[in-house]
């Protein structure tokens, strides 16, 4: 297919905005890269272990072959004799990353998850397909790696249905099994489509192999009846035994999985010309920009609620997504217009800051490579040069019809690490480093520990540290000294307590008079911090009430036992007290802090840890040796499985006992075991370690 240029301006329905999101290891960027293979955009293959992939371009993801930052590239696919435009965003696979995965699925039409054939659904395979129904993405599966030895399609394909949803239904079968797979059976049309080997291009379309029929002509028994389920249409004549065609069965797929009531799953090898097939169904299956609902928002003066239509006669309206620091440019300021038009020169408006923006350059991205345009319009996803300080999350839009678009949520940081600089020279370089990666990566927090005056650094795990230490070292020139990892604890109350909090002071002149009664109580697990306002009677005035809640919030910041932050924690004002003359603001400011401080002292304050889910994949033979290993760490053994001569350990251990881990594992079982984990809940921790920590801080 001849190259396109990237500007080129496709109607609505032929836009394709997918992401690529998997397990680590499963292939992700081995599919991208042939997806951009055969569709003429590149004309060599890279591979992942080479460092040659045009999505992993950072040097750390070449050197370790993993993905870190999402990447976007664009291809183009001919279907049925029309020209469609497919932008993909290329996601990391592991845990530690994946506020790379959260917000590109937050701007994404639909997604392709990417399973490992020999291994079917695994631990960050249910993270990524929680995080795309939070955001409502439609998806298709791909079971790739089947040409491996182990490979297996039914007990992958079984393993989603059990484990994610039970409405996916196969779309294809694989011809063939681990070494031999050869290609696959087309459930819809009935055909096979084979090629004889990596390179070549699937073959004239066969008959169906005489050994498959029986078992194809099952599966597309379950794949009919899932699909005449969408239309009345289609039930009344599958019920009547009427012919349905093959274009009847397309649409209805494409109306169940837009819908989310199918996730289509094919199977093979995507280093073949499957992912030839794999472009067909994302055309064919996967959502357009207006296939979907409109996106809601606030209007910032009425606080009502409006909708944004993604049509270019809409008023203008955007998210930013991702920030990256580009030593050319700047700040590359990564978004998604959801409705209207962009000109580049134009003056857009941050609802989110409520300040008006000059749009410098506007460009389209291909991994690394900018494209500059002079417009984008609704169902684009390109990047702004030239914005102040732009912050993953700003809702741009028309200042004349102003909207506030939903923000991304991400999670909470769970390891922490003091870091230095080596020399003086340093120290300023350090800060720059530091301020510009924390406005590309919300999960990466900076903070100062006032005690010692080190800077701590604080992120999703280990690796992540690792990372930005050796980002500020390459791209910074910044030489740190780096700190054991720390886990991040937080503290919380088992108790209900009522407690009373009073500021007076007289000190000649005008004095300070602040009194409340606040009630903690324990909250829910992960439900942060409630503030209510209970005051009737005008015991204390309206307007000291947020003085309170912000001291309240402020003792929060370090708790009564370790002087780590507190949560899950609802507190309600009650009663209190006021004085006509004496009465401020920071006087009920300091009298909630106080009342605060003093009730969780006395509401049984306990100390919590981030407990890990892990899994453990070994031969038989070090199965004991592992589980020793986890019960050591305090840790419990949820269950084992065996797939593939592999036994499979699944635990929850305390992050505390897991650093070093993966070198560990490597030593017990010469290096043949493999672990994953990622952050499952906080938990209270054993009285006698909590009194170390305590006494440790």
């Amino acid at each position: 297919m001849a190259r396109i240029s990237y500007d080129v301006k496709f109607p609505l329905h032929k836009i394709r905005n997918i992401g690529i999101i998997a397990h680590i290891d499963a292939g992700k960027t081995t599919t991208t890269e042939r997806l951009l293979y055969h569709s003429g955009q590149i004309h060599k293959v890279g591979e992942v272990h080479d460092g040659e992939t045009v999505t992993d371009y950072m040097e750390q993801e070449k050197e370790r072959g993993i993905t870190i930052v999402s990447a976007a590239v664009t291809c183009f696919w001919k279907y049925k004799d029309e020209d469609y435009r497919i932008n993909i965003i290329d996601t990391p696979g592991h845990v530690d990353f994946t506020a790379e995965v959260e917000r590109s699925l937050r701007v994404l039409d639909s997604a392709v998850v990417i399973f490992d054939g020999k291994m079917g659904v695994e631990p960050q395979s249910e993270t990524v397909w929680r995080q795309a129904d939070k955001y409502g993405v439609p998806r298709m599966c791909f079971v790739n790696k089947l040409n491996l030895l182990g490979g297996d399609f039914e007990m992958s394909m079984n393993s989603i249905k059990e484990r994610l949803t039970p409405n996916a239904v196969a779309i294809t079968l694989p011809i063939g099994r681990e070494q031999a797979l050869r290609g696959i059976i087309n459930l819809l049309d009935m055909k096979a489509y084979t090629y004889k080997s990596v390179d070549q291009d699937v073959s004239d379309v066969e008959e169906i192999p005489a050994d498959l029929k029986e078992k194809a002509d099952e599966y597309r028994r379950i794949l009919v009846e899932k699909l005449v389920e969408q239309d009345d249409t289609l039930m009344e004549k599958y019920l009547s035994g009427e012919d349905i065609s093959v274009d009847e069965l397309i649409g209805a797929l494409r109306k169940g999985t837009i819908s989310r009531a199918i996730f289509p799953v094919m199977g093979g090898d995507s280093r073949t010309s499957t992912s030839r097939l794999l472009l067909d169904a994302i055309i064919a299956y996967l959502a357009s920009p207006i296939d979907l609902p409109p996106v809601l928002g606030i209007n910032p003066k009425t606080e009502g609620e409006v909708e944004r239509k993604p049509d270019e006669s809409d008023p203008f309206s955007g998210l930013v997504f991702k920030i990256v620091n580009d030593p050319h440019v700047g700040n590359l300021a990564y978004f998604r217009i959801y409705s209207g038009r962009v000109d580049a020169g134009s003056y857009v408006y941050n609802s989110t800051k409520g300040e008006k923006e000059r749009i410098g350059r506007l460009v389209l991205m291909h991994a690394e490579e900018r494209e500059e345009v002079k417009a984008l319009t609704a169902g684009d996803i390109g990047a702004i040069i030239g914005l102040k300080d732009p912050r993953t999350g700003d809702t741009l839009c028309d200042e004349s019809n102003q909207v506030i678009l939903e923000q991304i949520q991400f999670a909470e940081p769970v390891v922490s690490q003091a870091i230095e600089p080596k020399t003086k020279s340093d120290e300023e370089k350090m800060s720059i480093a530091l301020n510009k990666l924390s406005k590309e990566d919300p999960t990466l927090t900076i903070s100062s520990n006032h005690e010692t005056g080190q800077t701590i650094i604080s992120g999703m795990g280990e690796l992540h540290l690792e990372v930005i230490v050796d980002r500020m070292k390459r791209e910074f020139s910044v030489e740190v000294n780096v700190g054991r990892p720390q886990v991040a604890y937080r503290e919380t109350i088992k108790e209900l307590r009522e407690q009373e909090g009073k500021y007076i002071k007289q000190s000649g002149g005008k004095g300070q008079y602040g009194h409340c009664w606040l009630r903690l109580e324990p909250g829910e697990s992960g439900s942060g911090f409630e503030f209510v306002n209970e005051i009737k009677g005008g015991s204390i005035p309206r307007e000291f009430i947020p003085a309170i809640q912000k001291g309240v919030e402020e003792a929060m910041k370090a708790g009564v036992v370790a002087g780590y932050p507190v949560v899950d924690v609802k507190v309600s004002v009650y009663d209190g007290s006021y004085h006509e003359v004496d009465s401020s603001e920071a006087a009920f400011k300091v009298a909630g802090s106080m009342a605060f401080k003093e009730g969780m002292r006395n509401a049984k304050p306990v100390l919590l840890e981030p407990v890990m889910s892990v899994e453990v994949s070994v031969p038989e033979q070090y199965v004991g040796d592992i589980t020793g290993s986890l019960n050591s760490k305090r840790g419990m053994i949820i269950g084992t499985e065996t797939k593939n001569n592999l036994h499979i350990i699944s635990a929850n251990v305390p992050l505390a006992e897991l650093f070093g881990y993966t070198t560990e594992l490597r030593s017990i079982t010469s290096g043949r075991g493999v672990s994953t984990m990622e952050m499952s809940h906080y938990a209270e921790v054993p009285k006698n370690i909590a009194e170390q920590i305590a006494g440790s801080e």
